[in-house]
């Protein structure tokens, strides 16, 4: 368990990486594609030099950071932009982060929370995201043991982390993490065995079948809330996660999923309210709580179920 805890904070290390450039480069993909659109042989007549001005001014807005409002490590962006090319970098002078400088939690705390060469105070979310997914793992492997289903537990789990973080910030769940993470689900339920200990995720047809309900579930909820108030209230990235957690954990732990989800986001919804007075209508992502609910149910979903319906007389 000790080295599954020290093989997460690296790995929380990459997914820091990862939620600071993933939205990055997704804007700027959408970015090329709409530029590729309004320059295409059957677009409208070019703008006139007033208006190509007004539209540098002005660029479109696809609800992420503007390239000039990014940090220095963003600015300007270089050609080849993923999570490997650049290299780390203070995003307060630009000054490249060491090996030395980059070891999780430690370095942070070495350094005080601060840029070794500006001395600029970097966040602490950065050891946090670290810390929690190293916690986060070694539950699971202390759960599961040193077997497959832990391998594809902590995939699962650290795929949650990563969802969570960039919800949280953008108020996006990317495809590129959650359709592959729904993909996942449903070719390890394909190695399920009833004599297999500890269990597969689920069998087949329960993957199936979650999959399908749980896209069809918050798709439903979402037409519905829209069509009685004309308002949007999820986005389709909640409905692909919901989704994917079916497809780990079968159709029968999504009651469970969503209850819990559901009651979360309602208590820290109305806490919001009431403490920092945020107006109601404000969007306020749910993907979190379903990430926080899906690793529930993953580690103790059928002691939970089983529980609730011996409490209630209607389990054996």
């Amino acid at each position: 368990m000790g080295s599954a805890f020290l093989l997460a904070l690296l790995v929380g290390s990459f997914l820091n990486v990862v939620i600071h450039r993933l939205p990055i480069m997704l804007d700027r993909q959408w970015r090329a594609q709409a530029r590729e659109m309004l320059t295409a042989p059957d677009s409208p007549a070019p703008p006139t030099e007033r208006e190509a001005v007004l539209d540098e001014q002005q660029p479109l807005d696809l609800g992420l950071p503007l390239e000039q409002d990014l940090p220095l490590e963003c600015e300007p962006l270089p050609e080849r932009y993923n999570l490997v090319v650049p290299r780390s970098a203070c995003p307060h002078c630009g000054a490249p982060i060491l090996v030395h400088q980059n070891i999780p939690v430690i370095s942070w705390l070495l350094l005080g929370g601060r840029c070794a060469s500006c001395k600029a105070r970097i966040s602490a979310r950065y050891p946090i995201v670290e810390l929690v997914t190293a916690l986060l793992s070694a539950a699971v492997v202390w759960k599961f043991g040193f077997h497959w289903q832990s391998v594809a537990a902590l995939f699962l789990t650290w795929a949650l982390v990563a969802l969570t973080v960039i919800d949280l910030d953008h108020q996006i769940l990317p495809d590129v993490i959650t359709l592959p993470l729904l993909w996942l689900g449903l070719l390890a339920s394909v190695a399920w065995h009833p004599g297999l200990i500890p269990p597969a995720p689920t069998d087949p047809v329960s993957a199936i079948l979650g999959a399908a309900a749980g896209y069809l579930l918050l798709w439903s909820v979402y037409w519905a809330f829209k069509l009685l108030t004309g308002k949007e209230g999820m986005g389709y990235g909640d409905f692909k996660l919901f989704a994917a957690l079916g497809a780990w954990m079968g159709w029968q732990m999504l009651p469970l999923v969503l209850l819990l989800s559901t009651l979360t986001g309602a208590v820290v919804a109305i806490a919001l309210i009431l403490v920092r007075g945020r107006d109601r209508n404000v969007p306020i992502s749910f993907g979190p709580y379903l990430a926080v609910a899906g690793w529930i149910a993953l580690m103790w979903g059928p002691q939970i179920v089983g529980g609730y319906l011996s409490f209630t007389g209607l389990g054996p």
